[in-house]
């Protein structure tokens, strides 16, 4: 585990039964506090009346020279290796991000050039952002679908997007956002719910 600068400690969640789901959030705002994790805040509190969950996150702009100055995967120290394989490892990830000019933030875009091509093969993976207006949304199929296609992951059809206006601060009170939240997590839960079947009949 990382040093909790970048890495949350992980959250068990009280509702279900079972072992929980790895959620691993990547956080691409620069700020501490932020309208986009205001956003994953109440993500992950209604999962967490759907499943069990252990939830980390990691700040990309916490990470420090070792992931900054880190051009390829092998320069990366053992802090940052940590990190990307924890990435790597989860059941669901969920990639938030504010949105400027119209895509994600560079710094955003360099933790995922650092991620193994082939280790989001098949992983669900929900889309969220946040911007100034609601143009900013476009960036979700635009910029960040294409970059999860070219890893072979599943992206939860339904992407969530949050504007200036529907926050009191960081604190998000629009009811609409909040019911995309509980349709985009309702594909997550059917699709979690398809491939737990999909197992075992493999397995029979």
């Amino acid at each position: 585990m990382t040093s909790s600068a970048t890495v949350v400690e992980a959250e068990r969640g009280t509702s279900g039964t079972g072992a929980a789901l790895r959620v691993v959030v990547v956080n691409g705002s620069p700020s501490r506090q932020s309208k986009t994790m205001g956003l994953v805040d109440v993500v992950l509190a209604t999962l967490r009346t759907m499943l069990p969950v252990e939830a980390s996150q990691v700040d990309v702009y916490r990470l420090g020279p070792g992931f900054t100055g880190a051009a390829e995967r092998d320069e990366v120290t053992p802090e940052v290796e940590d990190v990307l394989r924890l990435v790597e490892n989860a059941d669901l990830l969920i990639a938030a991000t504010p949105v400027y000019r119209g895509s994600y933030p560079g710094m955003f875009k360099h933790f995922f050039d650092l991620v193994d091509q082939y280790a989001l093969a098949n992983k669900l993976v929900l889309l969220a952002a946040t911007g100034g207006g609601d143009h900013h949304a476009l960036a979700l199929e635009h910029a960040l679908r294409p970059l999860f296609a070219f890893f072979q992951a599943l992206t939860v059809p339904v992407a969530i997007f949050a504007s200036a206006g529907d926050f009191d601060g960081v604190t998000l009170l629009n009811p609409g956002v909040h019911g995309r939240i509980e349709m985009a997590l309702a594909d997550v839960v059917d699709l979690l719910k398809a491939r737990a079947t999909g197992a075992r009949t493999a397995d029979a």
